[in-house]
C-alpha cells in the first residue's frame, strides 16, 4: 500500500493521511462477488477512469471524461458488453450514467471484473457520491459530495482502491 491508495478501514477510507467516511455495499464486503448480491468486492482495484457531468460540475481531473445523455453501463450478464460502458439505444439491461439525481455526477471507475468480464461476477463497481450518510450502495464505495470532490483531483491512474 502507498499513501496514494484509497484504503477501506473501519473508520472510512484512508487517503493521503486523511480519513473520509464512506458507505459500501448493503451486504458488506465479499471475496465471492456475484451480480446483484449488494456486496463490495474485496481486493486491490486499480482506478481505470473518471467520468463527470459537465452540465453540473467542472472537470475534476485533466483525464476525466464527460458523461453524455446516451452513456450507459451494461449489467446484462448474457451480453458481450457486460460490465462495459455502452451507448443508447441499448436494448439490454443497463444502468444510466447520466442520472436525474446527483449520485453519478462524478464516477471513478475501478477495474473490478474489467476489461475481460466474467459473466455474473459483478458489474459497475464505482466510486461515487452517497445518497446520504450511512445509506449503503449496491456494491460501490460512496462518499459525501464534498469529500468526493476533494479526493477526485488527487487520484491518478496509479491509485488503487484497496478493500481488505
Amino acid at each position: 500500500m502507498t499513501p496514494f491508495d484509497l484504503v477501506l478501514t473501519p473508520r472510512g477510507v484512508r487517503f493521503r493521511g486523511q480519513y473520509y467516511p464512506c458507505t459500501i455495499g448493503k451486504t458488506g464486503t465479499t471475496s465471492r462477488k456475484k451480480e446483484g448480491d449488494g456486496a463490495t468486492p474485496r481486493g486491490e482495484h486499480r482506478i481505470v477512469g473518471m467520468l463527470y457531468r459537465p452540465d453540473r460540475i467542472a472537470r475534476p481531473a485533466p483525464w476525466a471524461l464527460p458523461v453524455g445523455p446516451r452513456d450507459l453501463w451494461s449489467d446484462d450478464m448474457g451480453h458481450e458488453d457486460y460490465n462495459m460502458m455502452v451507448r443508447a439505444p441499448y436494448p439490454h439491461s443497463h444502468e444510466v450514467l447520466r442520472r436525474a439525481d446527483p449520485l453519478y455526477d462524478l464516477i471513478i471507475l475501478t477495474d473490478w471484473n474489467w476489461p475481460y468480464a466474467v459473466k455474473g461476477r459483478g458489474s459497475a463497481i464505482f466510486i461515487h457520491q452517497q445518497r446520504r450518510p450511512g445509506y449503503p450502495t449496491e456494491g460501490c464505495v460512496a462518499f459525501r459530495r464534498e469529500h468526493l470532490r476533494r479526493i477526485a483531483p488527487l487520484i491518478t491512474l496509479q491509485t488503487r482502491l484497496i478493500v481488505p
